[in-house]
């Protein structure tokens, strides 16, 4: 386990489009430990990825899945909220998607991965079970989990977790809390998190959450982890999959993040827009709300319409460089490493 988890710099999964194989394979060439995302796509169109990326590798890399959750609580909720995108679905001359819930292939994805496992399975959203677990780990497969606290952390490690990523409220894109609540929109610096959940496990931990440098990387690694997980220092590089508005709003200096359940019923960090402000009211619906918002923001992003497109960013986001792979694990990588 110790020689696939033995580099500094770990290119984090990052739904939607911008963990490509491409991405991937050229991570794993310049030692970096990368990772495709499983989520919001099918068990085929997974499997078939981890093909073109080990055609294109044979350094080890990890695939990450979505811990499915529960219906909302809310239905009428997530009703009324749905009506309030109709102004929205109306300007771009869309539709909605059908606000329904589903475990994102899951099941189907865990069998694929337990039959033929890349280096490392990671988990966000909660635990797997723990005969998932075993079967991965039977099959010569790391096991990781996502988490943002300590009780996350003593969780994680029960279930039989090797190692944990450590999530800093500074992250982008999805919180990876195990509840939908909205303890969510709090949370704990990677600056505190990391340390306290040092103290509590034995397990190796990546750290989360708005590294962008050599210095954060080795801060991380003074702080108790092995290695520094990043996700938004690789958006604007030509491997990644991300929109190319997505990439320019990047270097747009007047822009914030802020976190919001807007786009897909769960908190996530993104670049402020205009949807984000006019949509604050959106539930705890998660996938609901991310399957009604699907085409809006698709037709947004064919539209140019980067106010109604989800811009997920971590708070580093103006040290993202529009360059290769490789020179951004060079420049993450501390000197002494």
């Amino acid at each position: 386990m110790r020689a696939v988890l033995a580099t500094p710099v770990v290119v984090a999964p990052m739904a939607g489009g911008p963990s490509t194989p491409a991405l991937v394979s050229a991570g794993a060439a310049a030692g970096a430990l990368a990772f495709l995302a499983g989520g919001y796509k099918t068990s085929a169109a997974m499997v078939e990825e981890i093909a073109e990326t080990r055609a294109r590798t044979a350094e080890p890399f990890g695939v990450n899945l979505f811990v499915p959750g529960v219906p909302t609580a809310r239905p009428e909720a997530l009703e009324d909220y749905v009506a309030s995108l109709a102004p929205d679905a109306d300007a771009l001359g869309c539709g909605l998607g059908a606000p329904i819930w589903d475990d994102d292939d899951y099941h189907a994805k865990v069998a694929a991965l337990s039959a033929d496992p890349p280096a490392v399975v990671s988990f966000t959203f909660g635990c797997p079970q723990p005969d998932v677990v075993t079967s991965l780990r039977s099959r010569g497969a790391v096991v990781a989990v996502t988490v943002t606290s300590v009780d996350e952390a003593h969780a994680a490690a029960a279930c039989g977790a090797d190692c944990l990523s450590v999530q800093g409220i500074e992250a982008g894109a999805h919180r990876g809390t195990f509840t939908n609540d909205d303890g969510a929109f709090a949370g704990h610096l990677l600056a505190e998190l990391l340390p306290a959940v040092a103290a509590v496990t034995d397990l190796p931990l990546f750290a989360a959450g708005g590294i962008m440098d050599a210095d954060a990387v080795a801060g991380a690694l003074a702080a108790g982890a092995i290695a520094a997980q990043c996700g938004t220092a690789f958006l604007r590089c030509p491997e990644s999959g991300a929109h190319p508005l997505h990439k320019a709003a990047l270097a747009d200096g007047r822009r914030v993040t802020a976190l919001t359940r807007s786009f897909s019923g769960r908190v996530a960090r993104g670049l402020e827009n205009g949807f984000m402000r006019e949509h604050r009211a959106a539930p705890a619906a998660y996938p609901e709300v991310n399957n009604a918002t699907r085409p809006l923001r698709a037709t947004a992003g064919a539209a140019g319409d980067t106010e109604r497109m989800s811009l997920f960013a971590g708070e580093g986001f103006a040290a993202a460089a529009a360059v290769p792979v490789a020179e951004v694990v060079d420049r993450l990588r501390p000197a002494w490493h």
